[in-house]
């Protein structure tokens, strides 16, 4: 059965107290969070899922649409971050994460809730799952306080990880362009790392070059948060505590698997990304990571120091939990999906793998229509859904 969708708009606001605002516009002390509610008109359906990734909005991209025609009532969350996370913190990304979740309860009146972790919003989900079930962080990986056990963020009774990669940190640090020797010069670079370099190293690669490769892109990452550090350091010291600083991260869109697809093998294409060529993608201003700030380096991209991992958050969650993956995914490869799978073996889990699919489904009815019927199929084995059609 297929149901008339209604899109009413989403409009959340709450006061919250800070030393600093990170966000342009608004009251010092007010949140605005914009989404969408996608309301199938008609569906008895108790359950809410909730889409939420920290920067990007959900409400056109083909699943939550899909999922919502099937009679499934889909909040489309966005973040106080809306497609610019320069200067993204996660773990204000997590209170207002909360807030839709809490809406979803009170003000709707859905009596469960499953939170649907789309591509970057997977690892955010987990997050935030384990915040709930058991607060520990007091205070940003820059040091600034923030609360979460004070918040109460309300638990999901569910987790969903719909192509997904393990954290925002770890996919950037196996992004990362490691021939880029100097920070402030990008066309000073190492010829020896340089995939797309006119005499750089050409596929397939060998499993030492792909160690050297990773070691060397682990090493960059150090070398940005050293200097991160450094600097917030040097402002404190100066008397300027909540002084920031913005930079440009060239470089971050260079991972071996675009260009071999032996390479964390599945069906995607070689030579193609999903934003594209890499070799353009590389350098231009919509590579992922490509503008930042200090704190937001430390909370959301920096290997060392971000506490938004995927994988480690996983593992003090106590909710079901659905991992889906696409065989042609270049975005989310399959060492993610696994490393997601690992790390939820204490809770009851079932995984899934789309045929041919892509990360977004674009033009692939067919691989939709069978991720939509994956999902729901889940959703009603776990409780989630009426186990009779509606």
């Amino acid at each position: 059965m297929t149901f008339t969708v209604v899109r009413e708009p989403l409009v959340l606001a709450f006061q919250e107290k800070s030393a600093f605002k990170e966000t342009y516009g608004g009251g010092t002390d007010t949140v605005v969070l914009e989404g969408q509610f996608l309301r199938p008109e008609g569906s008895p359906c108790k359950t809410a899922l909730v889409f939420m990734h920290p920067t990007g909005t959900m409400n056109t991209l083909p699943l939550p649409n899909a999922l919502a025609r099937a009679g499934v009532p889909v909040l489309c969350c966005g973040s106080r971050y809306p497609h610019n996370d320069t200067a993204l913190i996660m773990e204000k990304v997590l209170i207002d994460l909360g807030a839709y979740v809490r809406y979803a309860r009170e003000r709707l009146g859905f009596e469960k809730v499953v939170l649907a972790g789309w591509s970057g919003g997977g690892s955010l989900s987990l997050y935030y799952q384990s915040q709930a079930e058991r607060p520990t962080v007091e205070a940003t990986p820059a040091g600034d306080p923030v609360d979460l056990r004070g918040a109460k963020l309300p638990p999901a009774d569910g987790v969903m990880q719909l192509a997904a990669h393990v954290s925002r940190a770890t996919t950037l640090t196996e992004w990362l362009d490691p021939s880029v020797l100097d920070e402030t010069d990008p066309s000073r670079r190492d010829p020896e790392l340089d995939l797309y370099g006119v005499s750089g190293p050409k596929p397939p690669y060998s499993t030492a070059f792909l160690e050297q490769y990773r070691a060397a892109q682990r090493a960059r990452s150090q070398r940005i948060t050293q200097r991160v550090w450094a600097r917030l350091e040097a402002l404190r010291a100066a008397g300027r505590p909540y002084d920031e600083e913005a930079f440009v991260v060239h470089g971050t869109m260079a991972d071996p698997r675009w260009l071999d697809p032996t390479v964390d093998p599945n069906d995607r294409a070689p030579g193609q990304c999903y934003m594209g060529d890499p070799r353009i993608v590389n350098m231009m201003p919509a590579g992922l990571a490509r503008y930042s700030s200090l704190r937001a380096w430390l909370s959301q991209w920096s290997y060392e120091t971000s506490f938004a991992d995927g994988p480690g958050s996983a593992a003090a969650i106590s909710v079901p939990a659905l991992v889906l993956e696409n065989s042609a995914d270049d975005a989310c490869t399959p060492s993610h999906g696994q490393r997601i799978w690992d790390a939820l073996a204490h809770v009851p889990r079932h995984r899934v793998v789309i045929s041919g699919a892509t990360h977004y489904y674009l033009g692939q009815r067919s691989c939709l229509a069978e991720a939509t019927a994956e999902v729901t199929r889940w959703l009603s084995a776990e409780g989630f859904l009426p186990r009779e059609p509606f």
